[in-house]
C-alpha cells in the first residue's frame, strides 16, 4: 500500500505550473528557450520588430489554438481554418488561449458596437417583449434582415400522389428599405463619369479603366442602345438611363458575346465593393471625386425602419437608445429593472454587459458606432468585455499592447483589469511598450538584442527591479524621461477651426498653430480625432496618416508597397536590355513551379497545410535566367534581400546609384525600419513597423500640414527618441505637424499643446487648454496637465 502524501508533498497536479518553450524558431527567433510561470502577468518588451509577436502569438497561442483545434472530429475540423504547426522543439504547459489583440475590427458597413457585442441582440429581445406597439419577433428590430413576402404554388407527395398547394410566407425585418440597413446612400457625381459635350468614341468617359480602346470601351461604343458619335449631352432619357443603370444583359459586340451593364451598376460592384483602403490609388482618388455618401433620408441614419422605429418602450425606440452614450444607457436599463420582472434576466445580461463598457473606459461609445471607426485600442478594450464576467479560470490570455489608445489617467485602469483576469488564477501574457505598464509585472521577459536579424534571442528575465539593473536596451530606457523644451518654436499663422460640432464637439473653436509640433492630447473619447477628421483632413496640403491597417498579402513587401520596385525593375531591365516584367516574381519573372510564391503549399484538408521551400528556384522565387541579369554587380533576389539599411548605401553611390529608390529608402530608415528586409513578406511585419512603413510613405506625399495619430503605437522606449527627431525634421524644412497622442514625452517635446476633454463622449468636448507644455504643468487644472508634471517631475538619470 502506497504511502499517504504528506503536506510537503505536492499534489501531482500541482507541479504544472509553467508554460516550457523550448528551440522557438519562428520568424526571427533564433531557438529560444524560455520557462513563463502560470497564473501570473508575464510582460514581454524589447525593440519593435525583436520577436515579441513571434513567441506570443505566433508560437505560444497559435499552438494553443491548434491544439484545441485538433480535440474535434475530422468532420468538424473540415470547417475550420487549417493552423500550421510553430516551427518549435517542445512547447509544454499549455493552456487554453484567448488572444485579444489589436486588430481593428471589420469596416464592414453593417457590423456596429451593438452587434459586435451582444448589446443589439439583447435590446431586440427587449424590444418585441416590451415594445408598444409590438410588431414581431427580435428580427423586426435588426437592420440586417429585410422584410419580405411572398406567395406560390408548391408540389407535395401525399399517399404517393403529387399535390400542389398554395403557400404564403412573410418576414418582418427591421432594415430601412431605402438605404438596406447602411444608414447612408451614394450619389454620384455624373460630371465625375463622363464629358457630356463628348461622344463615347471622342472618349467621352472618364472613369479609369474605361478608354475607348480598351474592352469596356468597346462595349459602350458598340452595344447599338445610342450613337457612338452622339455627344451624351444630346443623349434622350431613355438612352442616358440605358448608359447609366441597364440591368445586366447579354449582347454581341464585334463577334463575341459580352455582358452590357449600366455605369453605375457597374462601377458599383467593380469598384465599390472593394475596401477603399485596398483601391489603387488613382481609383480611390476617382471614388472620392466621384460617389458622395449621404445620410438616408428615410430612416435619418438609423439603418431601420419606420415600423421598427414606431415600436417604442417608456417613449424610446430602438434607435433612440441604441444613440445613447452607453453611461446613459446602462442607467435607462437600470429604471427597468422593477417594473418589467418578466424579462429580468435579459435585463440583468444587459446591465452588466453595458457595465462593462463603462468599467474598461468604453462608456463613451454608443451601440451605433460602426466598428470599423473604433481605433485599434477601443477595438481590442471592446474585445476584452466579453472575458471580463467570464467564469472561466486556468484560461492564458494574450494581449498585443492594451494600452494603445489610452490616456496616462486611463492605464491605470487597463492595470487593474489585467490584474483580476490574473487574481481569477488565469496566466496573462501582455507585449508592451509602456513602463506604466510593464511595471505591474509578476515576470518580465524582454527579447532583443535589437530588432529583425540582430533579435530573436531572450536577452532578460526576471523581476521589473531585475530589469531596471540589466544591460538592455529596455532596462536602460525604463525610467527615461523626456524634459521640457527651454525654447518653443514660434508659430508661422495658424489653422482656424471655428464651430467644430463632429460626434461629441461643442462647437469648438481652436487656432491650431502652424509652423510649429502641435501635440492634440485628452483621454480617450474626448474628441481629438472627431476634430481632425471633421476639420483639419480634408482641406488642401494636409495630409493625413491614421491608424487604418495596410493591406497586403504574403506576396507584398516594403518594396512593393512603397513603390520602390518599379524604379528598381527599370534600372535592371536598362541595364540589361530586357522587359521590367521580368524582374517581378508576380510576372513574367515568376517560377513557373512556385508561380512566385517561392513555396510550394500542399492542403491537407482538416489538417495543418504544409509549405515546402519550391525545388526549383530554392525560394528564390524568380526563373533561372532572371538571376543572371545584374545591376550593380547583384541580381534581383540579392536586393530584395538586402536590409534597408544596406539597399540605402547599395543606392546611394556607385555604379547602381538610384536616386527614386534611394530617397524612399531614406524615409524608411528615418521611421527606423533600417533593419527590415525590403523583400520580406508583409505578413510577417508587426502592427507597429505597418504604421511606420505607412508612415514613410506617406511623408513622400506633397502638403504642408502632416496629422499623424498616435505615432508612437508599437514603439520601444528607445524608438521614441528617435520620432521625435524625425518630427523635428519634418518642421524644420518648413513642415507644420499636428500628433494625436498620448504619450508623455511626445508632449514634453511639442511646441504647443491643444488639450481636450474634461472627460469623455458628452462630457468631453471642450477645448480645456491650449498653450505650451510648460505652461500645461504649471497650469496643472487639466487631467493631462497633473500627469504630464509628473512624467517631467520624476528624476529618470541614471
Amino acid at each position: 500500500m502506497s504511502a499517504t502524501p504528506t503536506r510537503s508533498t505536492p499534489h501531482p497536479a500541482d507541479t504544472h505550473d509553467l508554460i516550457r518553450v523550448h528551440g522557438a524558431r519562428e520568424n526571427n527567433l533564433k531557438n529560444v528557450e524560455v520557462e513563463i510561470p502560470k497564473r501570473r502577468l508575464t510582460v514581454f518588451t524589447g525593440v519593435s520588430g525583436s520577436g515579441k509577436s513571434s513567441l506570443v502569438f505566433a508560437t505560444i497561442a497559435a499552438e494553443s489554438q491548434r491544439m484545441i483545434n485538433e480535440t474535434y472530429s475530422a468532420f468538424v475540423q473540415g470547417f475550420m481554418p487549417a493552423l500550421g504547426r510553430p516551427d518549435v522543439d517542445v512547447l509544454e504547459g499549455l493552456t487554453t488561449a484567448i488572444i485579444v489583440d489589436q486588430e481593428r475590427m471589420g469596416s464592414n458597413p453593417r457590423s456596429t458596437v451593438g452587434t459586435a457585442t451582444d448589446a443589439n441582440a439583447m435590446l431586440r429581445i427587449l424590444f418585441s417583449r416590451l415594445g408598444d406597439p409590438n410588431i414581431g419577433s427580435p428580427q423586426a428590430f435588426s437592420f440586417n434582415v429585410a422584410s419580405v413576402s411572398g406567395a406560390g404554388a408548391i408540389e407535395v407527395e401525399r399517399g404517393g400522389r403529387q399535390v400542389k398547394e398554395r403557400r404564403e410566407f412573410s418576414v418582418t425585418g427591421g432594415m430601412c428599405p431605402r438605404c438596406e440597413g447602411r444608414g447612408t446612400v451614394s450619389d454620384f457625381d455624373l460630371s465625375a463619369l463622363y464629358d457630356d459635350t463628348k461622344s463615347l468614341n471622342e472618349g467621352a468617359l472618364t472613369i479609369p479603366g474605361y478608354s475607348m480602346d480598351g474592352w469596356y470601351g468597346r462595349i459602350y461604343r458598340g452595344c447599338g442602345f445610342f450613337d457612338a458619335d452622339k455627344p451624351i449631352g444630346k443623349f434622350t432619357k431613355r438612352q442616358l438611363d440605358i448608359l447609366l443603370y441597364s440591368e445586366p444583359k447579354r449582347i454581341k459586340v464585334e463577334g463575341i458575346n459580352v455582358t452590357f451593364e449600366g455605369l453605375i451598376p457597374k462601377i458599383g460592384k467593380s469598384m465599390l465593393a472593394k475596401d477603399r483602403e485596398a483601391m489603387q490609388p488613382h481609383i480611390r482618388a476617382f471614388v472620392d471625386r466621384a460617389i458622395t455618401f449621404t445620410v438616408c433620408p428615410d430612416c435619418a441614419g438609423t439603418r431601420l425602419s419606420e415600423l421598427a422605429r414606431s415600436s417604442k418602450i417608456d417613449g424610446r425606440s430602438i434607435a433612440d437608445v441604441c444613440a445613447m452614450q452607453i453611461t446613459d444607457l446602462a442607467g435607462w436599463v437600470r429604471g427597468l429593472h422593477g417594473a418589467h420582472r418578466s424579462v429580468a434576466p435579459v435585463l440583468a445580461s444587459l446591465s452588466e454587459l453595458l457595465d462593462s463598457f463603462v468599467g474598461i473606459g468604453l462608456g463613451y461609445l454608443s451601440l451605433d458606432r460602426p466598428a470599423g471607426t473604433l481605433s485599434g485600442g477601443e477595438a481590442q478594450r471592446t474585445k476584452l468585455i466579453r472575458h471580463l464576467g467570464s467564469s472561466l479560470t486556468d484560461v492564458t490570455y494574450v494581449f498585443d499592447e492594451p494600452t494603445i489608445g489610452l490616456h496616462p489617467h486611463d492605464i491605470e485602469r487597463m492595470n487593474d483589469l489585467l490584474r483580476q483576469l490574473r487574481d481569477k488564477g488565469n496566466t496573462v501574457l501582455v507585449v508592451e511598450h509602456k513602463p506604466e505598464a510593464i511595471v505591474i509585472a509578476d515576470h518580465v521577459i524582454d527579447i532583443g538584442p535589437g530588432a529583425g536579424t540582430d533579435g530573436g534571442e531572450i536577452v532578460f528575465e526576471g523581476t521589473v527591479e531585475g530589469l531596471r539593473g540589466a544591460d538592455t536596451l529596455t532596462g536602460r530606457h525604463l525610467d527615461d524621461r523626456a524634459q521640457l523644451k527651454p525654447e518653443v518654436r514660434a508659430t508661422t499663422g495658424a489653422l482656424a477651426v471655428r464651430g467644430a460640432n463632429t460626434h461629441n464637439l461643442h462647437d469648438v473653436d481652436v487656432d491650431i498653430p502652424l509652423g510649429v509640433l502641435v501635440v492634440l492630447t485628452g483621454v480617450a473619447g474626448s474628441g481629438k480625432s472627431s476634430l481632425i477628421s471633421g476639420s483639419v483632413e480634408g482641406r488642401d496640403s494636409v495630409v493625413s496618416i491614421d491608424q487604418r491597417a495596410i493591406k497586403g498579402s504574403r506576396r507584398s513587401n516594403p518594396a512593393t508597397y512603397t513603390g520602390m520596385l518599379e524604379p528598381i525593375r527599370k534600372a535592371f531591365a536598362k541595364a540589361n536590355g530586357v522587359k521590367p516584367a521580368l524582374f517581378s516574381a508576380n510576372s513574367e519573372g515568376a517560377c513557373p513551379n512556385c508561380k512566385g510564391a517561392g513555396v510550394i503549399y500542399s492542403d491537407l484538408a482538416m489538417m495543418g497545410g504544409v509549405s515546402t521551400v519550391c525545388e526549383v528556384c530554392e525560394g528564390r522565387r524568380f526563373q533561372a535566367q532572371v538571376l543572371d541579369y545584374t545591376f550593380g554587380g547583384r541580381n534581383i533576389d540579392d536586393v530584395l534581400g538586402m536590409s534597408v539599411a544596406q539597399a540605402e548605401a547599395f543606392f546611394g553611390d556607385g555604379d547602381a546609384k538610384l536616386p527614386a529608390a534611394h530617397k524612399i529608402l531614406a524615409r524608411l530608415a528615418d521611421v527606423g525600419l533600417g533593419y527590415l528586409r525590403i523583400g520580406q513578406p508583409l505578413t510577417t511585419l508587426s502592427g507597429g513597423e505597418r504604421q511606420r512603413l505607412k508612415l514613410a510613405v506617406q511623408m513622400g506625399e506633397k502638403g504642408d500640414v502632416y496629422v499623424l495619430d498616435e505615432p508612437t503605437t508599437g514603439l520601444h522606449l528607445a524608438d521614441v527618441e528617435q520620432l521625435l527627431g524625425l518630427l523635428d525634421r519634418l518642421v524644420d524644412t518648413g513642415k507644420s505637424v499636428i500628433v494625436i497622442e498620448h504619450h508623455q514625452a511626445v508632449m514634453a517635446h511639442a511646441d504647443w499643446i491643444i488639450d481636450l476633454g474634461p472627460g469623455a463622449g458628452h462630457d468631453g468636448g471642450h477645448v480645456v487648454f491650449t498653450g505650451t507644455p510648460a505652461e500645461l504643468v504649471a497650469d496643472r487644472s487639466t487631467l493631462t496637465g497633473r500627469h504630464l508634471a509628473e512624467y517631467v517631475g520624476a528624476t529618470g538619470s541614471r
